[in-house]
């Protein structure tokens, strides 16, 4: 008699060792992570409620948009005060949102397939599929554990006013169109330009 082939599933192999499996692989990544482990962790880490957390870094956002639309409104400016007619300028950008950060985030999951097979001929399959998600911490030079940033991505202009002492005539109005679509990728209605008040 033939020795039948078993094939091992999920549900054989047990819990245990499906956890012990899924924290050797999280530690693999932690310990890949550059500046994760540090031999010098003899500061403790500052108890810090996690809802401060969040509006701390909620305001420190709000700081960096405000920064950035500021920044682009001066370079505008300046660039604008540099063209021939177009005088002295005042510059407005609006933003769609604020910038965005892309976390990395450890998606661990489990996917178990169990084939029933009863001595009658008859079958039943069963899939189950289990994810968890989560953020990657990393220690900062300060001591304080924050995600790990993959990527930033900067706001959207939404809209530009210019007004501009020869913003009344239709020449410089379509150069500062044209120059500010180019700079910003805008579409010329989300442009107004105007004449400033002598």
């Amino acid at each position: 008699m033939e020795k039948e082939k078993k094939k091992i599933t999920l549900k054989e192999i047990g819990p245990a060792r499906l956890v012990m499996l899924l924290m050797a692989g999280i530690f693999l990544v932690l310990v890949s992570l550059p500046n994760l482990t540090s031999s010098d962790k003899k500061t403790k880490e500052p108890s810090v409620s996690s809802k401060s957390l969040v509006s701390q870094s909620s305001d420190s956002a709000k700081d960096e948009t405000k920064l950035y639309v500021t920044d682009l409104e001066d370079r505008l400016k300046k660039v604008l005060m540099k063209v021939d007619g177009i005088g002295a300028v005042e510059v407005m950008i609006t933003l769609k949102g604020s910038k965005e950060e892309v976390i990395l985030k450890d998606r661990p999951y489990t996917n178990e397939s169990v084939n029933e097979v009863d001595g009658e001929g008859g079958s039943r399959n069963s899939d189950k599929t289990e994810q968890s998600d989560t953020t990657i911490m990393v220690e900062g030079s300060d001591g304080v554990k924050k995600p790990y940033i993959l990527k930033e991505i900067e706001p959207e202009v939404e809209g530009i006013l210019v007004i501009a002492q020869g913003g009344d005539r239709a020449v410089i109005q379509s150069e500062i169109i044209d120059a500010v679509q180019v700079l910003f990728g805008v579409p010329s209605h989300k442009v107004k330009v105007m004449k400033m008040n002598s």
